[in-house]
């Protein structure tokens, strides 16, 4: 799953996977934060942050990754990469508040 948030208070819109979510963002470049599971049909979350921060038009865009495995080097490699936060599951609700006020405020 992949939910992108367009600002604070706003609804959000939600793709079951990696691939959609690319079509999403081409047509649509203007959300304010990408939050996306790590393992997803078609492409891991991994794949869709790298795709996101090479891209010049949506580089811009938070990306923060979530996850059940907690996997030392798959966190470093994703926050390497761009990641601006890497969610462990079962994310509280404590967690998207503060993502959500630190990225979209």
């Amino acid at each position: 799953m992949v939910a992108f948030a367009y600002s604070a208070g706003d609804a959000v819109t939600a793709v079951d996977s990696g691939k959609r979510a690319l079509e999403i963002l081409g047509s649509e470049p203007n959300m304010s934060m990408i939050i996306t599971n790590y393992w997803m049909p078609e492409m891991t979350g991994y794949d869709l942050l790298k795709k996101v921060k090479e891209s010049s038009e949506l580089k811009q865009i938070p990306v923060v990754i979530m996850s059940s495995e907690n996997v030392p080097t798959r966190i470093s490699k994703c926050m390497e990469e761009g990641a601006e936060d890497f969610l462990l599951k079962p994310v509280r609700p404590s967690d998207i508040s503060r993502i959500t006020t630190q990225m979209l405020h």
